[in-house]
């Protein structure tokens, strides 16, 4: 779901149909909505962009602006998102499409919530009270085109008949006789809709599938079609938890577009048995499926990089995992970072130092179905949380871990955002070392600086010093003293990304301990790194792709 917004008049209408709708995003034009979540620089591209990816729009300013914007793009009817225009205020919405993906259910909530009356348009709503196309969840419409006529039969004068279970039915205006010719039907069979028939499949079956192979979603269709059941019937995958990092399932599951659920062998409670055969177990139930209460969802964890700290700086890859989660763990300031959160997300702030438990814990709490998160700032995979994860899962404390399905996501890391600041001076060959000796001897990272200096490469500094290794980073510059000049250029960036950043070019004659702390990223030059002076003051930094040649 997003709100997007022209101005910050509409930002308090956004906030309360954020109270409505909590894992939305509010969308506002850079440089007049600061106080958005997100941000964009062209109106019609950004609206253009989420309407392609399928997202539901709710758009506070004049419907004729949405109109214009989204008119290249308009298609097929019924594959279209939900988009509304809404008056800044919040006195008018307003349906404009996606019909078929519950534009009018939408805009009734929001209505409701606003306290004003939905400008609903749609003849077949106003007359029944109902989308007689749209089906609540839990029923699947067989033919839309069929359907179209049906309803306008109806609209024509036509009188309906219900057989089956529609309870969604029972508070609509329709003209309903037991003699009619023109017939609802809600089952779960298989079959073609009749001219005077609207032919609507309860979501009643699941598979349990004991077998898998790369033919799983076409073994289905067949053990289907052997039962007569329609596929729009089918609500959802079932298979045993062992069966969790299964590839073929998931793959079976994605085709055709399903839930997949795990349960415990014969514990389970499951819908009477309809067909069993070639590695698969069909079962029926009088009603619709409660998806969620079927066994359990694999569970997730995405370990991620929130970038130096400013929002803009984060991926959305990172931002659609942190809006997901159930839980999030981290080190407490970086969970503190990764707002906004809502209130019902888990959080699980931890010391800095207790990374294995702190996997530990994102692994017993995926194992159980649910969506974690752990955070690092940077990328997680540089000096941070990734490699704590994947070490924990190497040999886990236990084997359901196995199961749950782990994404790393890459985040901007220190290192390059100072670059990124200071110009290029990693725009040659460098390399990363962290100062601190918690996890490794001294010994060796004096044997890395000395190879690295040796090797003319940009070097960039993580964990420089802290109070209880004050002297490290004045013997690093010892060191590198050895093989680089005093002129060798500098850069210090400290809090880069966040509202206190500073940088400061110097050179290695200059440097001293002083001049660093603990969240200060420390850049060394190569013999060939310079500076040229900023247009608008101070300098710019940078190590040429080339090398000069070497004389024979």
């Amino acid at each position: 779901m997003n709100i997007v917004i022209l101005g910050s008049s509409a930002l308090a209408t956004a906030q309360r149909l954020k109270t409505l709708y909590p894992q939305a995003l509010i969308h506002g034009l850079r440089g007049r909505v600061e106080a958005a979540e997100r941000h964009y620089d062209d109106f019609g591209d950004s609206l253009r962009a989420l309407y392609r990816a399928g997202q539901p729009l709710l758009v506070l300013c004049a419907a004729g602006i949405v109109i214009r914007s989204l008119a290249p793009l308009l298609a097929e009817k019924g594959s279209e998102p939900p988009v509304l225009a809404l008056a800044e205020d919040g006195s008018a919405v307003v349906p404009l499409l996606g019909g078929l993906a519950g534009v009018n259910r939408l805009a009734r909530e929001i209505a409701a919530h606003l306290e004003v009356t939905p400008a609903i348009t749609t003849s077949g709503e106003l007359r029944f009270g109902t989308c007689l196309l749209e089906p609540p969840a839990g029923y699947a419409l067989a033919d839309l085109q069929q359907g179209k006529r049906f309803v306008s039969d109806l609209l024509g004068g036509e009188t309906v008949r219900i057989e089956g279970q529609a309870p969604w039915l029972e508070a609509a205006q329709l003209p309903v006789d037991n003699a009619a010719k023109r017939v609802i039907h809600i089952t779960p069979q298989a079959r073609p809709a009749q001219p005077d028939e609207l032919l609507i499949h309860p979501r009643s079956v699941a598979v349990l599938v004991e077998r898998t192979d790369d033919q799983l979603a076409a073994r289905i269709h067949r053990a289907l079609s052997a039962a007569n059941l329609a596929p729009q019937a089918l609500a959802a995958l079932l298979a045993d938890k062992a069966r969790m990092a299964d590839a073929a399932l998931h793959a079976a599951a994605r085709e055709l577009n399903l839930p997949l659920r795990f349960i415990h062998g014969a514990s389970a409670e499951l819908p009477a048995r309809q067909l069993a055969g070639d590695g698969l177990l069909l079962l029926l139930a009088e009603q619709p499926l409660d998806v969620e209460r079927l066994g359990q969802r694999r569970g997730r964890l995405s370990v991620v990089g929130l970038g130096p700290g400013a929002a803009e700086h984060m991926t959305p890859a990172v931002r659609r995992a942190l809006d997901e989660a159930e839980d999030l763990l981290g080190y407490d300031t970086y969970v503190k970072m990764a707002g906004p959160l809502r209130a019902d997300q888990c959080l699980h702030p931890s010391d800095n130092r207790e990374e294995l438990q702190r996997a530990a814990h994102a692994f017993e709490l995926a194992a159980t179905g649910r969506r974690v998160v752990m955070i690092s700032s940077g990328d997680p995979g540089v000096f941070a949380m990734a490699a704590a994860v994947m070490e924990a899962l190497e040999s886990p404390q236990s084997e359901a871990w196995r199961g749950v399905e782990l994404e790393v996501l890459p985040g901007v890391s220190a290192a390059l955002a100072t670059a990124a600041k200071a110009g290029a001076p990693l725009g040659h060959d460098f390399c990363l070392i962290s100062l601190s000796d918690n996890l490794k001897p001294w010994a060796v990272i004096e044997q890395r600086l000395q190879h690295a200096a040796a090797a003319d490469l940009a070097m960039a500094f993580y964990n420089p010093i802290s109070r209880a290794r004050p002297w490290q980073l004045g013997r690093a510059l010892e060191l590198l003293r050895q093989h680089r000049a005093a002129e060798t250029l500098v850069v210090l960036g400290r809090d880069i990304g966040r509202p206190a950043e500073a940088l400061r070019n110097l050179t290695l004659g200059e440097l001293t301990p002083e001049m660093v702390d603990m969240r200060t990223l420390v850049i060394i030059g190569s013999s060939q790194t310079r500076r040229f002076p900023r247009a608008e003051g101070g300098d710019w930094v940078y190590t040429p792709r080339w090398y000069p040649a070497q004389a024979d």
